[in-house]
């Protein structure tokens, strides 16, 4: 059997922080760290897949159904994209897989997506499956809600599986509104840059969980299931009666329905080239995720803020001549950054000195998506 290469990105969220899980907008962008994965169908049923410095997965295609004991593992992934692949009519087998990645796992890349649109670009590269890019996200959203235990939302994998910057609009979430957006070179005065600060994402679910919940929660109060489905001047004109929900779940819910809206001035200012004004927009992103939304750091655990000390520096070492916020789920993990080029130095060697060599994370967007690498 022949070997071949597969590849899918990492990601960067650049607005709609939180959204995605209420069937809302975002905006996110591929980027040029990725993980591959070199394979070759086996006749075992078992996919077989080794990655550089861990141990070897081996999961058993015969039986698809979760376990609770995989839950969180790279095993209940890999089971979960076979078992979305088997559900919807699709072939799947065994391969031997192996993978390398330049994606540092654990600040806010997505690493576990762009794995999961990995897998699934491999099973339908060699078997042959008939699958869109978008049912390849979804089947890594899948295998992560289902199998693996972690209710997030279609933003990581799609940005992955779709690549290059789009706005995503999930409104409805089997089939969202993709709308690339070109920039060309109208950001070269500012380096993107995500800082990681070190803190551990550990025993953080239930904060991540608490924010889908109490937003559906308020949802309900209108008997809706989530907040896109909420008229928002009907939750403004209400507040007062929502606070029996908990105030936490209102000022979340604010947070919702101005940064969707806000995700669509972005798309519009960066397709007519207003820097300054989508900048402007990143800030006041950062602003309602740490004042609305609240997941700079877990209550659980105050004395450990290293987010809100990352975005103290930027507000020191940018000002207002570039943007920052907090980089995807938060709670831990880090900040996204436009660095002003004049300040790059400056800014990395501040930065280090606080959070450690090699904190900073310069990137760049890549148009490439989830694929097969043909001229492997």
């Amino acid at each position: 059997m022949q070997e071949r290469m597969f590849y899918a990105p990492g990601r960067v969220e650049i607005g709609g922080n939180h959204t995605d899980h209420q069937r809302g907008r975002v905006i996110a962008a591929a980027i040029n760290m990725e993980t591959k994965c070199v394979a070759v169908v086996n006749k075992t049923g078992v996919v077989y897949i080794k990655s550089d410095g861990f141990d070897e997965t081996v999961v058993d295609l015969t039986d698809l159904t979760p376990r609770e004991s995989e839950k969180g593992t790279t095993a209940a992934l890999v089971r979960g994209i076979a078992a979305w692949f088997s559900l919807n009519g699709h072939p799947i087998g065994g391969f031997d897989g192996r993978v390398t990645s330049d994606l540092p796992a654990g600040i806010g890349l997505s690493s576990s997506a762009a794995f999961e649109v990995l897998v699934g670009n491999v099973f339908k590269g060699l078997y042959n499956a008939d699958v869109s890019t978008l049912d390849i996200a979804l089947a890594g959203q899948f295998a992560e809600n289902v199998y693996f235990g972690k209710p997030c939302g279609l933003m990581d994998q799609a940005a992955s599986s779709f690549g290059g910057l789009t706005m995503f609009d999930f409104n409805d979430p089997q089939k969202p509104i993709v709308t690339p957006i070109n920039i060309n070179k109208k950001m070269d005065g500012y380096a993107l840059c995500v800082v990681a600060t070190g803190d551990s994402h550990a025993d953080m679910t239930d904060d991540y969980a608490a924010i889908p919940a109490e937003m559906k929660a308020v949802a309900n109060c209108f008997g809706k299931e989530d907040l896109r489905a909420v008229d928002a001047n009907e939750f403004f004109k209400s507040i007062g009666k929502l606070r029996s929900v908990g105030d936490r779940a209102v000022l979340r819910a604010m947070h919702f329905f101005e940064e969707n809206e806000r995700v669509l001035r972005q798309a519009e200012a960066l397709q007519r080239g207003d820097i300054p004004v989508f900048l402007r927009l990143v800030y006041e992103s950062g602003f309602s995720s740490h004042n609305y939304l609240q997941n700079i750091f877990s209550p659980t655990n105050p004395k450990e803020q290293g987010l809100s000390l990352a975005l103290a520096l930027c507000e020191q070492l940018i000002r207002s001549e570039g943007a920052y916020r907090v980089h995807g789920g938060g709670f831990a993990g880090t900040v996204l950054a436009f660095v002003p080029v004049a300040v790059k130095e400056d800014f990395t060697n501040n930065m280090c000195n606080v959070f450690g060599e090699n904190c900073c994370h310069f990137l760049k967007f890549s148009q490439k998506g989830g694929r097969e690498m043909q001229n492997y």
